[in-house]
């Protein structure tokens, strides 16, 4: 089963969807915004950080799916010391399980993983190599 979906996550995809698709007349919400404003007004009322993936109704996930779509579905950075024998990749962050099996898992479970190593913050991705994982133009040299 996969993970849960993250409240951060739940409020970037109803920013997407918002930017997309604004309030029509009379401030009618897009389908989508609608669909996850539910999900959401849920979580806030019961002050709930996660919402299980089997709660999630049909068309708030679709528009999560659509709003995951348009995120880097890796963190990887060409760095992998995986490949070198570490448990824990210094470039990305993921573990050995997660940089073999990323292709298979579930959107859900990679975004746990993003928000895992996002909060931690330690992997190369996040400090020396930022720029690198960010898109920098080639050549570009930063101290660190």
């Amino acid at each position: 089963m996969p993970a849960g979906l993250h409240i951060t996550d739940l409020e970037a995809a109803i920013n997407h969807w918002r930017a997309r698709a604004p309030a029509g007349a009379g401030a009618a919400l897009a389908p989508e915004v609608a669909a996850l404003a539910e999900v959401y007004g849920r979580m806030v009322h019961g002050q709930l950080k996660e919402c299980a993936h089997a709660d999630l109704p049909v068309p708030a996930l679709a528009a999560w799916l659509a709003w995951y779509a348009t995120t880097p579905d890796t963190p990887c950075i060409a760095i992998c010391s995986t490949s070198q024998g570490d448990a824990v990749c210094k470039g990305c962050g993921r573990t050995d399980q997660e940089v073999q099996h990323w292709p298979a898992l579930h959107p859900l479970d990679k975004r746990a993983v993003w928000r895992r190593i996002t909060l931690q913050g330690t992997a190369w991705r996040f400090n020396r190599y930022a720029e690198r994982a960010a898109g920098a133009p080639a050549g570009a040299v930063t101290d660190s």
